[in-house]
């Protein structure tokens, strides 16, 4: 299914294309207590749960929408997506904001 028939099945879902978004990419995450993470410093490294051959997650809201991996674009950091959640799993990421 692409836009075009989603717009069609859904007249309305064409008012949400203009709203804006926070997206995140969650490359693992770690539990930490408050006392270690004061401890922190520059240099310091963080282990997480992921070893760095497993995708990365792009999280709208508190859904995850897409996977793929990290890449370097003229200098910047990207993700190369490879897995995309079905529409209707993202439609549900953006009714939570509602």
């Amino acid at each position: 299914m692409n836009l075009n028939e989603t717009t069609e099945m859904n007249p309305g879902i064409g008012l949400l294309y203009d709203i804006e978004l926070d997206a995140t990419l969650q490359f693992g995450s770690r539990d930490m207590p408050l006392r270690e993470v004061l401890e922190l410093g520059p240099g310091d490294v963080v282990e997480l749960d992921r070893h760095v051959s497993e995708p990365v997650d792009l999280i709208v809201g508190d859904r995850i929408v897409a996977r793929g991996e990290v890449v370097v674009v003229n200098g910047n950091f990207a993700l190369r997506i490879t897995e995309v959640a079905t529409p209707q799993l993202r439609l549900e990421s953006i009714r939570c904001l509602f």
